[in-house]
């Protein structure tokens, strides 16, 4: 008999409609004609053990006992869903063969190695689970899915970098957490003080805006302008470029301050001669956007319909398991495999039928183009999220639903379209020894862009420390006359353009989402930054909604608006905490280095051993000093308790965190009566 075992109902049920019928439903199972049987698991069904499973000393909170290191990790099935690993149990003795069929990412994929370690599965029949990755529940790609099954043996390295997130997440958030709650009450905090690995460096980003913010002086800085116009009485503006000489007089961003050295220039060049010294004319092209990883898709819904991230995954999930509309949506790839591409026509005409207004007035998409998109290179166990080949009918789907379809499907569409192309063209004059410069675009074919409206590329400057554009945007929109090197103008009328320096924006779903995928940006140390790919981020795609929401949840954040803000408490927190504990420095490296393993590059224990050492460090700093910074700050009504606190340890994982029984033997730790050496 072959066992599947999916990590939830739903996904058993899609791998049970295409094995052989009739079928035969069972107690938490289905019984194929052939002999083959489908269960699952209901999410985790096991969990980490509390610390007072490893010593009922550990049941009350004191700080002599941190940091509590398991020597051997204990794990213990979740009550809620004992019976289910009941049934697993008996399934597994009588299979002769396993299939995991978890969802297709780190987290899926212990899910289901835990419950087979779990249930004492070994040798032959350990070494023949094979691996079946299914990211579209419909029939005809879960058959696919079937034929092209793996051994799950390569998938171990992505095992135990989720095996070594959870076990991190569980030491840190549950040793900081005791650790700043005691010391918390010592200046009168009565609340508990969650620390975590992620979702504490997050809530640090938004404290240290929000204190950028109220402590923000505005400044004026001056531009000046020139008008100009040739013989042919065209006319057009451009901006003047200070020199070196006018350094004293800028800021470090390169704008001007003196307002007497900016009018001076605008006397100098009113009616006076100009001359263009350089036409700098390039044809450019631009590629479609990549289909959608989750957070990509998350950022674009939080800006174009002021989705939360939780929203967005929640959404995402409905059209996945309930409407099978689109692929597995808890992905981080933006890529898709290349034998996908046969597929692709299918795809587009599901699309074509059931969401015709994204094509109204469009060229059709071909579908003999093959973008970018498609490179096995960088598709490990799951793809981009992109529609199905099912037939969507929009009637059916609520509000947001349509809304997050039609996303997904718009920006598949877009792989079937040429580039977008454009002129751009720069131009330098020199007035009165004065260089002054402008820039102008014009599009020659829309290509993808058609798809998307005229507005398509103006999100991407739209980041969290991105900087206002518009002066950018008015400088491309204006219509350049024809213009030659050495043609001679006139100058008119100067113009004096008084701003002023703005504060940072409050951070929104979307720019916190962009903050946390592009992490190396807030990262302080320069050696950790070197280390730290572009890609690499805070968090994972299955968790980020889930920290979020958690520091909601926790009061440590409040929204005002489509803004997000800091509460007093997060404040008191972050401002208590060493800096380590509060940057993204640490957790940012400890993500690279989980990335690391799943590409085979690192080893557990290479993962283990510093932060063990670290966390150490940490706990002896936090007993060193009191959190004054809470001094006075009053616990919010709905904080929670310690007991309720103790099952949810970590940085807001989309599943509770696990580990298993065997694969490592940390140390333990700890000033009691039942003192053990430290290993």
């Amino acid at each position: 008999m072959i066992l599947y075992i999916a990590e939830k109902p739903s996904l058993g049920r899609a791998i049970a409609d295409v094995l052989p019928k009739p079928h035969k439903k069972g107690d938490g199972h289905i019984m194929a004609a052939n002999g083959d049987c489908v269960s699952w698991c209901i999410g985790h069904l096991l969990e980490q053990a509390e610390p007072d499973h490893y010593d009922p000393l550990f049941k009350s909170w004191k700080f002599e006992h941190l940091p509590i290191i398991p020597q051997q990790w204990k794990m213990k099935a979740k009550p809620k869903t004992r019976s289910q690993l009941t049934v697993l149990r008996g399934l597994v003795k009588k299979a002769s063969q396993l299939v995991n069929a978890g969802d297709p990412d780190r987290e899926g994929q212990l899910l289901v190695d835990e419950v087979i370690a779990h249930l004492g599965v070994k040798g032959e029949k350990l070494n023949n689970t094979q691996r079946l990755l299914i990211s579209d529940l419909n029939p005809q790609a879960v058959k696919r899915a079937l034929g092209q099954m793996r051994s799950n043996r390569e998938f171990i390295p992505l095992s135990t970098s989720a095996l070594a997130r959870s076990r991190a997440d569980w030491l840190y958030g549950m040793n900081m957490t005791r650790a700043y709650t005691l010391q918390g009450r010592k200046v009168g905090y009565q609340g508990v003080l969650s620390v975590g690995r992620v979702q504490t460096p997050l809530l640090g980003l938004v404290v240290r805006r929000d204190e950028e913010i109220a402590n923000f002086v505005s400044k004026p800085f001056f531009e000046v302008l020139a008008n100009l116009t040739t013989d042919n009485k065209e006319a057009f503006k451009t901006k003047w470029q200070p020199s070196a000489a006018c350094q004293p007089y800028m800021d470090e961003e390169g704008r001007v301050l003196a307002k007497g050295l900016a009018q001076n220039v605008v006397g100098r060049i009113t009616n006076k001669p100009a001359e263009v010294t350089q036409v700098l004319a390039k044809d450019k092209k631009q590629n479609a956007p990549l289909p959608y990883s989750l957070s990509s898709l998350q950022i674009d819904a939080a800006k174009r319909f002021g989705m939360s991230a939780k929203e967005v995954l929640d959404t995402c999930q409905t059209l996945y398991e309930r409407h099978k509309l689109i692929t597995y949506p808890r992905s981080d790839s933006r890529y898709l495999p290349v034998e996908q591409f046969q597929q692709a026509s299918q795809v587009v005409s599901a699309v074509s039928s059931g969401a015709a207004e994204l094509l109204e007035g469009m060229t059709a998409p071909d579908t003999k183009i093959k973008s970018k998109a498609w490179n096995d290179k960088k598709v490990d166990a799951h793809h981009a999220i992109i529609p199905t080949e099912k037939t969507a009918n929009l009637s059916q789907l609520g509000a947001r639903e349509r809304q997050i379809y039609l996303q997904v499907a718009r920006q598949y569409l877009a792989q079937f379209y040429p580039p977008y192309l454009y002129s751009e063209t720069e131009v330098h004059v020199l007035i009165e020894g004065g260089n002054f410069k402008t820039k102008a675009k014009q599009e020659r074919a829309l290509g993808w862009k058609q798809l998307f409206g005229r507005n398509s590329d103006k999100q991407k400057s739209n980041g969290p420390d991105s900087k206002n554009n518009s002066d950018d945007d008015e400088e491309s929109s204006q219509v350049l006359p024809p213009l030659v090197k050495g043609q001679q103008l006139h100058s008119g009328m100067g113009e004096l353009v008084e701003k002023h320096t703005q504060a940072p924006k409050h951070f929104t779903d979307a720019t916190l989402l962009g903050a946390m995928t592009g992490i190396s940006r807030y990262v302080t140390d320069p050696e950790i930054r070197k280390i730290l790919k572009d890609t690499d981020g805070l968090g994972t795609e299955a968790t980020r909604a889930g920290i979020i929401e958690l520091l909601f949840k926790r009061s440590f954040l409040s929204r005002q608006g489509k803004s997000i803000l800091s509460t007093e408490v997060g404040q008191g927190l972050i401002n208590s905490l060493p800096m380590s504990a509060t940057t993204p420095d640490m957790t940012a490296l400890w993500e690279s280095n989980l990335d690391a393993i799943c590409r085979k590059e690192a080893k557990y224990l290479s993962f283990m051993s510093p932060l063990i050492a670290s966390l150490s460090e940490l706990i002896t700093q936090a007993g060193s000093q009191l959190p004054s910074a809470l001094q006075g700050v009053k616990a919010p009504a709905n904080s929670f308790r310690k007991k309720r606190y103790s099952k949810s340890l970590g940085s807001g994982r989309k599943k509770s965190t696990t580990g298993s029984t065997s694969r490592t033997s940390a140390t333990k730790k700890r000033a009691s009566s039942k003192t053990q050496t430290k290993g």
